[in-house]
């Protein structure tokens, strides 16, 4: 996600009303498929240039954010050494959300989720609805694969920003759990500095997360129901309760996060929502971004769980995450390009341009909360260099626009070509792109390269803009990233 400004606390008198009509149970089967109904916010004109620039403005925020988290790894790194109980609080945090056991030879289910973008509002973001407490409520989140906490902002509110609908009140919930300060698993979050002293058993968790700038969360750490709706394969629904989920109930929060309750992290750490999911539909997930010009009823997916359909792809490739290593956040999921092509060409980078670093700077990382991908130089001027000359002739370069580069007017051009790109993995993966995802209509007479660039110590970005209308696989148990063309409307 992408964080701004800072917002003040609004009125907590509306809210979200429960389509549910009968009471949720428990989860006793996996063998079923799991949706969440949503609608899709109408995105914003594409002759608007003004969005361009505010997703530019938040991208870069963002860009910081993660080189923070990369940051502060370094330094942990310096300081810290593992709990001695860190195998069992890993275990604590991924499997603790099944309210009955199951059976070990059944197969994971399946979870789908619509998810609903943010451009209408300026944002690059994905939301989902989520139902969360006993009697379950609504709330709308942000997806990020960049973070690994779940958290909702939580009465009392000392200091939140506005959202749409009532805040979270875990006193009207009787399902909602505080974990405390010397609970094992409190040593997954960190504490706000200075630390407070544990000083009595029903003391809880205090929480502190930041995002690198002023945007950050603070608030109690503990457990709570989480309602999902469970469609079998003969198309019938029920909803089923998801108990123990762990995430961060906040009292004080600030950043600009368009109206949404919070966020759900879907990085690779043990509190992510995936994570905690696991025991439920596997260790995978995917999505499938439709494109941004697409009906505004036409929604994109989120799936938990193997998806048969996506794994019987024909086209479908499969890239290496990169191995954990000390020095690397283990939320991020980093892949490792070998070289860029355009036109089908390979063009001249150094190859190690793409490496990561001795003190964990550089790399490459894919990610759903940034909008446009960027590059490290010097790579982004040599890709940029060569579309200019691949186009040079063709169609007019415009320089007028102050962010995007190269520009070309396209007036009077019926059938418009653009070299396309591709980004060839260090195991020899290749992920094409078609020109629609590598570009950006500003206008109808406006096209621009929809890619920018980051400084040489910081890491490259793929963006969802250049995810759209390819099905991504992030299949930890193989730690293997998947990509394949597909119509998502379809999906």
């Amino acid at each position: 996600m992408r964080f701004g400004s800072v917002s003040s606390s609004t009125s907590d008198d509306c809210g979200f009303t429960t389509p549910e009509k009968k009471p949720p149970t428990k989860v006793e089967n996996k063998n079923k498929t799991v949706k969440f109904h949503l609608k899709r916010r109408q995105e914003t004109d594409k002759t608007k240039t003004n969005p361009v620039l505010e997703l530019q403005i938040k991208d870069l925020t963002r860009i910081q954010m993660l080189h923070t988290r990369v940051l502060e790894k370094k330094n942990q790194n310096t300081v810290s050494k593992p709990h001695k109980h860190h195998k069992k609080k890993q275990e604590a945090a991924t499997s603790p959300v099944t309210s009955s056991p199951v059976e070990e030879e059944e197969k994971p289910g399946q979870l789908v989720a619509t998810l609903e973008s943010g451009m209408s509002l300026g944002s690059g973001e994905y939301f989902m609805d989520v139902l969360v407490g006993s009697p379950p409520k609504h709330f709308s989140l942000i997806l990020d694969t960049g973070s690994d906490l779940n958290w909702i902002q939580c009465l009392p509110c000392y200091d939140c920003f506005q959202q749409n609908g009532a805040f979270y009140d875990p006193a009207t919930s009787t399902s909602f759990k505080n974990i405390t300060c010397n609970d094992p698993r409190c040593n997954l979050v960190s504490p706000p500095d200075p630390q407070k002293p544990c000083k009595s058993e029903n003391q809880p968790c205090p929480y502190y997360y930041w995002y690198g700038d002023s945007s950050n969360t603070t608030g109690d750490f503990a457990v709570e129901t989480f309602t999902v709706n469970l469609t079998t394969n003969g198309g019938s629904s029920e909803l089923y309760n998801v108990e123990n989920m762990m995430f961060g109930c906040g009292h004080w929060n600030r950043g600009l996060f368009h109206g949404a309750a919070g966020l759900l992290g879907l990085g690779r750490g043990p509190l992510s929502f995936s994570s905690q999911l696991q025991s439920l539909y596997g260790h995978s997930f995917s999505y499938c971004l439709v494109d941004r010009n697409s009906d505004a009823n036409v929604s994109s997916k989120l799936i938990f769980g193997e998806d048969k359909d996506l794994l019987s792809h024909p086209n479908l490739n499969f890239t290496s995450f990169v191995a954990a290593k000390e020095n690397l956040v283990e939320t991020f999921y980093y892949v490792q390009i070998k070289s860029i092509l355009v036109g089908g060409h390979v063009v001249n980078i150094p190859e190690e341009t793409w490496n990561i670093s001795s003190d964990g700077a550089g790399g490459t990382i894919i990610d759903s909360g940034t909008t446009l991908s960027y590059f490290a130089e010097p790579a982004y001027e040599i890709i940029k260099n060569k579309i200019a000359e691949e186009v040079k002739g063709k169609y007019p370069v415009y320089r007028d626009f102050p962010v995007l580069d190269p520009c070309f007017n396209v007036s009077g051009v019926d059938n418009v070509r653009l070299p396309e790109l591709g980004i060839e993995f260090g195991d020899g993966a290749v992920w094409n792109f078609p020109t629609e995802n590598s570009f950006i209509w500003l206008n109808d007479d406006l096209v621009c390269l929809a890619i920018l660039g980051t400084p040489k110590s910081a890491f490259s970005i793929i963006g969802n803009y250049q995810q759209q209308n390819f099905h991504v696989l992030y299949d930890t148990k193989r730690s293997r990233l998947g990509f394949a063309p597909t119509k998502c409307a379809d999906v």
